[in-house]
């Protein structure tokens, strides 16, 4: 009982504040279904190092620094970058660009979703954030997890914490946030286009050579970017090489889902109370949406833009899985196409954008670095 009043003195309020946060994110990963891979870690985790004297997070007794199982995670795994460049392998085993090859043109549309990342980097510099700090806010807008914890883990941002929870959460809520953006964009006429999808043959050697070729033009491009896209082209190419089915299913599977639990629990360790309860937490909040309505908005737009010159037209949402949230952005655009026409299937153009929005969010995040850094 001493030891219990002991912990109980310990208890600040802001302490309590996180555990409601961290129950939010499993209700909405239970409840909702929304990344529970990553919310429900990551929920069970804020909760995790918020307890009184919690023997999950580094604490110092009698002088001494006890370690802490998260912050050891967190050194082992994340400060060293090494989960986000795993995981990446994984997402690269998923992604099929054959969409994308049958039509390359697409990547345009995957280029132009990233405007929203350069706006909010001006946007969070006006506001006072540090640049390195602005730079690490404005990764939320590449709509990619691991490239998120990468960038700002690479400028050491004291909000990193900030950061990973409202990427992912604005990940989660691409379905919520995206088709408003869209209607206001667009003509229920322009929502209405059909685009027959005529998928062209994409041989072995192709899909083979991509994430090479890929791979070695970013490093040209934007050096900083080539452990982030060749991880990704890395696993893609496992997956495509044909000779290890075994290791691709593996990378899809086993791999991505536990590094994933692991990032997401290693995090919590940069959501004790007194850090994340800050303005610039709210400010963050607000910066990422923004960061993701104008990474929409930009390939919507561009989509206009090239419908002034083509005869043919193009469907604008396509635009609009730009982001990287693959697939759900693919899902989203394909949904509201057929909410508009119920014949109008936009699926595998959408999917062709998303999966170039993944490629071009990772040399974003590269370029971010190469400035920045």
């Amino acid at each position: 009982m001493e030891v219990l009043y002991e912990t109980l003195l310990q208890l600040q309020w802001q302490q309590v504040v996180m555990w409601i946060i961290g129950g939010m994110l499993i209700y909405l990963a239970i409840k909702k279904n929304m990344e529970p891979s990553l919310l429900l870690p990551i929920g069970f985790g804020a909760i995790l190092v918020n307890l009184p004297l919690s023997g999950a997070v580094d604490q110092i007794y009698n002088g001494e620094v006890e370690p802490g199982v998260i912050d050891v995670l967190f050194n082992a795994g994340i400060a060293n970058e090494l989960f986000p460049l795993i995981l990446f392998v994984g997402i690269g085993a998923m992604i099929d660009f054959t969409p994308l090859l049958s039509n390359p043109k697409l990547m345009i549309f995957g280029a132009a979703a990233q405007f929203g990342i350069f706006f909010t980097l001006c946007m969070a510099t006006l506001l006072g954030f540090a640049l390195p700090d602005a730079a690490s806010i404005a990764i939320i807008g590449a709509a990619d997890g691991p490239t998120s914890i990468f960038v700002a883990n690479y400028f050491n941002t004291q909000f990193i914490g900030a950061v990973v929870v409202v990427a992912y959460s604005y990940m989660a809520l691409v379905p919520i946030v995206q088709p408003p953006v869209i209607r206001l964009l667009t003509t229920k006429k322009e929502r209405r286009i059909r685009m027959e999808y005529a998928a062209k043959p994409v041989s072995k050697t192709t899909k083979i050579l991509f994430p090479i070729l890929i791979t070695i033009i970013a490093g040209l491009v934007s050096p900083r970017s080539v452990s982030l896209v060749g991880f990704l082209m890395f696993g893609n190419l496992i997956r495509e090489c044909g000779v290890l089915d075994s290791l691709s299913e593996t990378a899809q599977k086993v791999l991505a889902n536990l590094v994933t639990l692991f990032l997401g629990i290693t995090v919590a360790t940069k959501m004790q109370a007194d850090a994340f309860l800050t303005v610039e937490t709210l400010m963050i909040l607000g910066l990422g949406l923004i960061a993701f309505i104008f990474d929409t908005a930009g390939g919507v737009l561009i989509a206009k833009f090239f419908n002034l010159f083509l005869k043919k037209k193009i469907n604008p949402m396509i635009g609009a899985a730009g982001i990287s949230a693959f697939p759900m952005s693919a899902r989203v655009v394909n949904k509201m196409g057929l909410q508009e026409d119920n014949q109008n299937f936009l699926l595998m153009h959408a999917v062709g954008v998303n999966v170039s929005g993944q490629i071009a969010s990772v040399i974003a995040g590269g370029l971010i670095l190469s400035l920045f850094g």
